[in-house]
């Protein structure tokens, strides 16, 4: 069975449904700010979006201040405005719709705060288009997407045969391909093309609506 055709899709979140990179980075910088941490302003911080955010915090911070707290402040940022500063990317709403219609199961599989996702579907018309919600927990617990990805597949009753992964960043192919389920790559994230590659994703789309199986309309 083509990949894109299997009966379940697991969807990351961000850099793959939405663009959260103005809100992300923002809470980032504030966060940081409050340890003395000040990264310059041209820094490119699109790496942060993807990994888990207390891998991100232990980096950034490099024993220079609390990665809890650091966490702590992030999240109160993030969640009064920064999870506003979004955009759906193109297409994808489309793209979901015509899935959702073929039967395809749509489960959204992110390293996010599951609460905070929840409140990203919400806001952004997504929820209604996915079948289920995953996401970690406030304690760090399944900010592992490969532990995340286990969970889904016994809570769901799933086959990795009939399971595809979408993802932008190497973390969401990795953590498929531990479980034996490929990844389809969307090249309008914040991964691209060669981690994308070297990270071993099945295939590379450069547009939502290639999503869609061949003949599919």
């Amino acid at each position: 069975m083509p990949i894109r055709g299997r009966p379940t899709l697991l969807l990351d979140l961000d850099g793959t449904l939405v663009d959260p990179g103005p809100g992300i980075l923002a809470c980032v910088r504030r966060a940081l700010a409050a340890f003395g941490v000040f990264p310059a302003e041209a820094e490119d911080l699109g790496w942060v979006i993807g990994p888990p955010i207390r891998e991100t915090f232990r980096r950034l911070l490099d024993g220079r201040g609390d990665v809890e707290a650091a966490v702590r402040l992030y999240r109160e940022h993030y969640s009064a405005w920064g999870l506003y500063q979004a955009a759906v990317y193109p297409g994808v709403a489309g793209a979901l719709s015509h899935h959702r219609a073929r039967g395809t199961r749509l489960v959204l599989c992110t390293a996010k705060a599951r609460g905070f996702a929840r409140r990203v579907v919400d806001h952004f018309g997504l929820a209604p288009l996915l079948s289920g919600l995953y996401g970690a927990e406030l304690d760090g617990r399944f900010e592992d997407k490969g532990d995340l990805i286990a969970h889904i597949l016994r809570a769901d009753a799933l086959q990795p045969q009939d399971v595809c992964m979408v993802g932008d960043r190497r973390h969401d192919v990795l953590a498929a391909a531990r479980h034996g389920i490929p990844t389809i790559g969307v090249l309008w994230g914040y991964g691209g093309r060669e981690e994308l590659e070297a990270a071993g994703a099945a295939m590379l789309i450069e547009r939502a609506g290639e999503l869609l199986p061949e003949g599919a309309a």
